[in-house]
C-alpha cells in the first residue's frame, strides 16, 4: 500500500534529542529551541517567534493576545480544521464563516467586508495547501476597520506571497500573528508541536507571559527582573527540548525537503492537469507553492467516493479533507444560516493525493497512471 503520507526522517533527529536529554535542560527553552527561534527569525524575518506544543496552541495564545472576549465576532473560512475556530470559541467569541473562492480553497477575500460588523475584532485567514490568502486585500481591510489579522499558517512553512509593488513576504509575517504546525503530516515536522508569530511588537512581551503560565519567568532567566511571578493569564504553550531537538534536525533539511516535496508536486501537476475529470490546483501571482499538499477536484462527491476506492482497490491510499465547519454538529446551531456552496463544494470534491519525501518514482508513476485509466 502505498500511504497518503510518511514522516521523513533525516538521521540527527535522535542524535540531537540525546544531545538534549544530557545537557540536563529537557523542560522547554533551552539550547534546541532557542536555536529553532533564531532559524526562522532570520530566515523569514518574523519579528518574534515561540515554539508550542501544537498549531492549536499557537491559536490559542493568539486568541488570548487578541484580547478575544464573549459577544466578539472572529471571521474565519468554514473550510478549515476545527483548531481554527476553537481557539477563539473558547474565548467565548461568535464565528462569523466566510466562504471559499469558487476555485481556491481559500478565504474568498472580496466576501470579507461584507462580514463586518460592530463587534468584529479579529479575522483569522487560513493558508490552504501552503497558497497564500490575498494578504494585501484583507490587510487593506483589516487596517480600516482596526481589525486583529491571525495567519493559520499551519500547512504554509517556506511559502511566500507578493505585494503589488514586489516586496515578497513569508506566509505568516504579515498578519499581526501568525500559527505553524509541524504535526508529522507538515513539510517539517516534529510528530507533534507548532510555532506563533508575532509581527506587531505591542503583543511580544505578554506573549512571552501567556507562553510561560503566566508568569514573566523568560524575563528573570534573562536576568531583567530579580524575581518572577504570576502577573497574567496563561498556560503552559511552550514545548519540551526533546520536542525542539527533533525539530532542528528538520530545520538543518529544510531545503533539501522543499526541494524533493517540489519536484513530486510538480510531476502531478504536469501529467494531471489536462485530464478532463479533473481538475488541478490554480496558484495565484501573489503566491508561491512550498508543495504541502497535491488536490485534485472532482464533478461530484460520487465520482471522488469512486476514485478513493478505485485507487485502495489498487494500494493507493488518497484522502478527503475538511467537513465545511459551519454545518458542524457543534456550531450549525450558531451559524446564520448563509449558504456557503463553494465550501461545502470542495468539502464533497477534492481529493488529496500520497506526497511525502520518501515518495518514489515507480509509486508517483503508479498513482498518475491510475487515475489517468480511472474512467477507461
Amino acid at each position: 500500500m502505498i500511504p497518503f503520507n510518511k514522516p521523513f526522517l533525516t538521521g540527527k533527529e535522535t542524535l540531537y534529542i540525546e544531545d538534549a536529554v544530557k545537557s540536563g535542560k529537557i523542560s522547554g527553552n533551552g539550547i534546541f529551541t532557542q536555536k529553532c527561534h533564531s532559524f526562522f527569525e532570520d530566515k523569514y524575518q518574523f519579528k518574534k517567534v515561540l515554539l508550542t506544543t501544537s498549531c492549536t496552541d499557537a491559536l490559542e495564545m493568539a486568541a488570548i493576545l487578541a484580547n478575544i472576549e464573549a459577544g466578539d465576532e472572529v471571521i474565519i473560512p468554514s473550510y478549515t480544521f476545527v483548531s481554527t475556530a476553537l481557539a477563539f470559541v473558547r474565548q467565548g467569541a461568535k464565528i462569523i464563516f466566510a466562504d471559499s473562492y469558487p476555485d481556491n480553497p481559500n478565504m474568498d477575500a472580496t466576501l470579507i467586508e461584507s462580514l463586518i460588523t460592530s463587534k468584529t475584532k479579529a479575522i483569522v485567514v487560513v493558508h490552504y495547501a501552503g497558497i497564500a490568502c490575498d494578504m494585501e486585500k484583507i490587510m487593506k481591510i483589516a487596517d480600516l476597520h482596526k481589525l486583529v489579522v491571525i495567519e493559520d499558517a499551519a500547512q504554509a512553512i517556506d511559502s511566500f506571497y507578493t505585494f503589488s509593488d514586489g516586496t515578497k513576504k513569508a506566509l505568516g509575517s504579515i498578519g499581526h500573528l501568525g500559527a505553524f504546525s509541524f504535526h508529522e503530516t507538515k513539510n517539517i515536522i516534529s510528530g507533534e508541536g507548532g510555532m506563533l508569530t508575532i509581527n506587531d511588537e505591542k503583543y511580544i512581551d505578554r506573549a512571552e507571559i501567556i507562553w510561560e503560565k503566566g508568569t514573566n519567568r523568560s524575563q528573570f532567566f534573562r536576568g531583567e527582573i530579580n524575581k518572577y511571578g504570576w502577573v497574567d493569564t496563561g498556560s503552559s504553550f511552550l514545548p519540551s527540548e526533546i520536542i525542539s531537538a527533533f525539530l532542528w534536525a528538520q530545520l538543518e533539511n529544510l531545503d533539501k525537503i522543499q526541494q524533493k516535496r517540489l519536484t513530486i508536486w510538480n510531476q502531478y501537476f504536469e501529467h494531471l492537469k489536462d485530464i478532463p475529470f479533473i481538475h488541478t490546483p490554480q496558484i495565484p501571482d501573489f503566491a508561491t507553492n512550498n508543495a504541502h499538499m497535491f488536490y485534485v477536484i472532482f464533478e461530484s462527491v460520487e465520482k471522488r467516493s469512486q476514485m478513493i476506492q478505485y485507487l485502495k482497490d489498487n494500494e493507493v491510499l488518497s484522502v478527503f479533507h475538511y467537513l465545511s465547519l459551519h454545518k458542524s454538529d457543534y456550531y450549525k446551531d450558531k451559524h446564520d444560516g448563509r449558504n456557503l456552496q463553494n465550501s461545502d463544494n470542495f468539502e464533497n470534491t477534492l481529493l488529496r493525493l500520497p506526497l511525502y519525501y520518501d515518495l518514489s518514482e515507480s509509486e508517483i508513476d503508479k498513482v498518475i497512471s491510475l487515475i489517468k485509466n480511472f474512467n477507461k
